[in-house]
C-alpha cells in the first residue's frame, strides 16, 4: 500500500529547536504588583492540559496552568503547582469516554494509506473518572474542568454532572468556584467561555445552549467578585473566535474532485436546480432548508466544514455529491454569524470586568488569529494547520505542549504589562509538539 497523504492529512514536518535567550536577567525578574505566593486557575479543557481529545498525564504535565504556574514560581510563587494528576502509564479519557490520540497509519477505503488520528486504546481509562483524588493537604490549584461551562462554576452537586470534576471535588456537594476559593489564591487567572460556544460550533449549530449574554454576565461577575474577595489580583482571558481551529478549517470548501466523467453526470443532476460542476475542483453539495424549493446548496467559499465529517463516505459512497452533507458538518454563514456575534458580546462582558475592578486581561482572539496566520517564533513556523502546524493537538481544538506554553506566554505579557512585573516568558521550543511515528 502507499503512504501517500490525503489532502487533509498533512506531510511531516521537521522539528526544530533553538535556543532562546531569557528576556530578563536574573536581577531584573520581579513579581511587580502581584502576589504569586498561590496561584490558582479556574477553566475548560485548554486550562486543564485537555489535549489529543483527552485528559491524560503528559497533557496535565503541560497544561496552561501548570506553565503559568512555573513562570510564576520564578518570582516568588510557589514551587509546587497541585492538579489532579492522571497515572504516567493511563492512556487518559476524552469526554466521549475514549482514549487519547496518537498519530498513525490508516487505510481509507480506496486501500490509501495515510497519516492520520488513531486511538491509542479500544477505551478510555474510566479509572481516572472512577477514584476521587482530592487531598485535603495538598489543595489543588488548577480548576481547569473538561467540559466546564461558565453556568457550573458555582453549581452545587456538578461533580455527579461532570466526572472530571467529580474526580477533583473536595465533596459531592460542593461547587468548582467554593474548592478554587478553599485553595486560598493570592493570584488567579479565569479562561472561561470556550465550552459555551463549542457545543454549538462542534454539531454545526444544532445544539444551541448557549447562554444569553445577561445570563453570561452575572455568572462571570459571581466568579471575579469571589476571587477578589481577600484581595487577590488576577488575569483575565478573553474568548477566541473559536472557528479559526483546525476543527473547522482543515476540509475545504471546494475539495470536490472531479474528472470529466463525473462532472457530467452531476451536471445532469443538479443543473434543473441551478447548480453546475466542472471538471477539477468544485464546491461539495451540502444539506440547507432554507434553500429554495429544494433544501439543498453548493456551500460558500466562507462556509466551514467540521473535522467530524466521515471523510470515508464523502470518498466513496458520494457525500457530498448525490448526498448532501447533513448540517451538523457544517457551519454556514447564519451559524457563524450567530455563533462570532455571541463570542463578541461575552468579550465585552469579560474586557467591562476587567477594567472595572482593574485586572489584566489576555486578548486570546489576537493569538489564535495570528496563528490562524501563521508566524516565525524563534525560528521555527507556527500555524494553526491540522498535524503540521506544531501548536495544536490531534483533536484539533486543544493544544499540544507547545501550543500550551505560546500561549501562556501571552498570559505572561498581560500580567507584566498590567502589574509592572517582570516575569520571565517561556521558551515554547523546549516544549514537545505532536509525535510523529
Amino acid at each position: 500500500m502507499s503512504r501517500n497523504l490525503t489532502y487533509f492529512l498533512l506531510p511531516i514536518v521537521a522539528l526544530l529547536f533553538c535556543a532562546c535567550k531569557p528576556k530578563f536577567t536574573k536581577e531584573e525578574v520581579s513579581k511587580g504588583e502581584i502576589n504569586p505566593t498561590r496561584f490558582v486557575m479556574i477553566g475548560g479543557g485548554h486550562t486543564a492540559g485537555y489535549m489529543d481529545d483527552a485528559l491524560y498525564n503528559e497533557g496535565q504535565e503541560n497544561s496552561l496552568a501548570n506553565l503559568i504556574s512555573k513562570q510564576l514560581a520564578l518570582v516568588g510563587g510557589e514551587q509546587t503547582f497541585y492538579q489532579a494528576l492522571v497515572s504516567p502509564n493511563s492512556v487518559g479519557i476524552g469526554l466521549t469516554g475514549f482514549a487519547r490520540f496518537i498519530l498513525g497509519f490508516k487505510t481509507d477505503c480506496k486501500g490509501v494509506e495515510a497519516l492520520s488520528p488513531l486511538r491509542i486504546s479500544s477505551a478510555g481509562d474510566a479509572s481516572i473518572l472512577s477514584v476521587n483524588a482530592y487531598n485535603s493537604m495538598q489543595k489543588f490549584q488548577n480548576f481547569g474542568i473538561p467540559g466546564l461551562k461558565l453556568n457550573y462554576v458555582s453549581t452545587p452537586n456538578y461533580g455527579s454532572i461532570n466526572p472530571f470534576f467529580g474526580r477533583m471535588a473536595s465533596s459531592t456537594t460542593t461547587t468548582v468556584l467554593s474548592d478554587a476559593l478553599a485553595s486560598e489564591p493570592t493570584f488567579f487567572s479565569v479562561f472561561l467561555g470556550i465550552e459555551d460556544v463549542l457545543d454549538f460550533a462542534k454539531s454545526g449549530g444544532t445544539d444551541d445552549n448557549m447562554p444569553t449574554v445577561s445570563a453570561f454576565e452575572n455568572d462571570y461577575t459571581q466568579v471575579v467578585e469571589s476571587l477578589l474577595n481577600n484581595g487577590a489580583k488576577g488575569v483575565l482571558a478573553k474568548i477566541p473566535d473559536i472557528t479559526k481551529m483546525p476543527y473547522f478549517t482543515t476540509i475545504p470548501w471546494n475539495g470536490l474532485s472531479l474528472d470529466e466523467e463525473n462532472s457530467i453526470s452531476l451536471n445532469n443532476f443538479y443543473n434543473q436546480l441551478g447548480y453546475s460542476f466542472q471538471i477539477g475542483i468544485n464546491p461539495f453539495m451540502i444539506v440547507d432548508s432554507s434553500a429554495n424549493i429544494f433544501p439543498v446548496r453548493q456551500i460558500l467559499e466562507n462556509e466551514l466544514f467540521l473535522l467530524s465529517l466521515p471523510l470515508d463516505s464523502v470518498k466513496c459512497h458520494k457525500m457530498g455529491t448525490l448526498f448532501p452533507i447533513r448540517d451538523e458538518f457544517v457551519l454556514d454563514l447564519n451559524e457563524l454569524q450567530i455563533l462570532r456575534n455571541r463570542i463578541a458580546g461575552y468579550n465585552a462582558v469579560i474586557s467591562s470586568l476587567a477594567t472595572q475592578y482593574g485586572l489584566a486581561i489576555v486578548n486570546s482572539d489576537n493569538f489564535f488569529a495570528n496563528l490562524n496566520d501563521g508566524f516565525i517564533y524563534n525560528g521555527v513556523s507556527m500555524s494553526a494547520k491540522f498535524v503540521s502546524g506544531g501548536a495544536y493537538s490531534l483533536d484539533g481544538i486543544h493544544f499540544n505542549a507547545k501550543g500550551n506554553a505560546l500561549l501562556s506566554n501571552e498570559f505572561l505579557k498581560s500580567i507584566n504589562q498590567k502589574y509592572n512585573s517582570r516575569i520571565p516568558l517561556l521558551n515554547a521550543n523546549s516544549y514537545d509538539g505532536i509525535y510523529f511515528p
